[in-house]
């Protein structure tokens, strides 16, 4: 044991003398400065974005039933096909609704003739009665006649409009433009009026994104958008971009036109709604995306990759290249990333030389040997 214990002391001295031989070694008066890479950072006006998960629903949405009870004679359409306002469906059997049609047809033939009859009889009536030749009785009896001839004729006429009505209404046209879904019923079974459900349509062409944002964000955008201050109508508000699933950057681009008039008691979130173009019908309703929102107006952003920045304990730093090749630190105050660079908040100006290549090799008061170059607009 006791020759043991000089051991175990001197092992921790040998340790960290050896950590200073290499920090030496590392940093020895005659070695040449590391080489480094620096650049300005990028200034440019840029916007902030945040981002939500949302999903994509139909501007129209129809479930198609029958407007009359028959027979489902013929199906007019291929399952999942495009279809446009008043296109033709689905065709009920239509001969009880034609034999309705013309009995009211004849029916209001039968009308306008007995119409015409008590009209000839009353203008005689009235001269008889001008010459003293009949009563006045019976000159208002055919009057009364003639009247009810001409009601029974609008009666008629109606009777016809209806039977008409559902005549047309054998024939199922499609209520808007849109993608149609797969037949609900096949060739040859009854249809109910108003409660057999024959199958869907939604439009694609524009779509809507919906999606949820907290209170507090919300009034974020209050305050620097205007949303929600009557700014949300339709072609006239934020532009927002979209992400689809898979997607790593957003491929959509869409206008922010509908505001919620309250805030979810039990979310506490507030549900926006955008409009997108979708002229490809790629889009399907119902899939999620993920939206990217202005969180901020335009403003001059510094810019820099996030290579270039360093921790040291809770602070961010940045390394500034001085006078005599020499570098200090800077804090800086970070923010999100925009175009592929980390956008600085506070700590820097624009116009420094900051190290971008190379931070590990350095320390504050350090010289180096740098090369300079030019950061792109845009991170690829």
């Amino acid at each position: 044991m006791r020759s043991l214990r000089p051991l175990l002391l001197l092992t921790p001295l040998m340790a960290f003398a050896l950590l200073g031989a290499g920090t030496a070694s590392a940093q020895m008066p005659g070695a040449p400065p590391p080489s480094v890479t620096v650049a300005k950072p990028v200034v440019k006006e840029i916007v902030e974005q945040d981002q939500y998960t949302g999903r994509f629903d139909p501007i129209e949405f129809v479930e198609v039933r029958a407007r009359v009870t028959g027979y489902l004679d013929k199906i007019m359409f291929q399952d999942g096909a495009n279809v446009k306002k008043g296109d033709v469906l689905f065709i009920i059997d239509r001969r009880p609704y034609k034999a309705a049609l013309e009995q009211a047809q004849a029916a209001l033939t039968s009308a306008k003739a007995r119409l015409s009859f008590t009209q000839t009889d009353l203008e005689r009536a009235q001269v008889l009665s001008r010459g003293g030749n009949i009563s006045e009785q019976v000159t208002d009896q055919r009057r009364q006649a003639s009247q009810t001839a001409q009601a029974d004729v609008d009666s008629a006429e109606a009777a016809l409009r209806n039977a008409q009505l559902n005549y047309d209404f054998t024939e199922v046209k499609s209520p808007i433009n849109g993608r149609i879904s797969q037949r609900l019923v096949t060739e040859g079974n009854i249809v109910i009026t108003d409660q057999t459900r024959l199958t869907t349509i939604v439009s694609l062409d524009p779509i809507y994104f919906g999606y949820t944002v907290d209170e507090r964000s919300f009034l974020k955008y209050q305050n620097t958008l205007g949303i929600g201050m009557g700014q949300t109508q339709r072609g006239k508000g934020a532009p927002i971009l979209i992400a689809l699933s898979g997607e790593e950057k957003p491929t959509r681009k869409g206008t922010l036109d509908f505001v919620d008039n309250r805030v979810d008691n039990a979310t506490g979130t507030v549900l926006l709604r955008a409009t997108v173009e979708n002229p490809d019908g790629f889009i399907k309703p119902g899939l999620f995306g993920i939206v990217s929102m202005p969180a901020t107006k335009p403003y001059q952003g510094i810019l820099l990759p996030d290579e270039a920045v360093s921790a040291n304990q809770d602070k961010r730093i940045v390394y500034v290249l001085g006078e005599g090749d020499k570098v200090s630190a800077k804090v800086v105050k970070l923010g999100p990333i925009v175009d592929g660079y980390r956008v600085i908040r506070e700590g820097l100006k624009g116009d420094e030389q900051v190290v971008i290549n190379g931070v590990a090799k350095i320390r504050p008061g350090a010289q180096v040997k740098p090369e300079t170059t030019e950061l792109p607009p845009t991170k690829k």
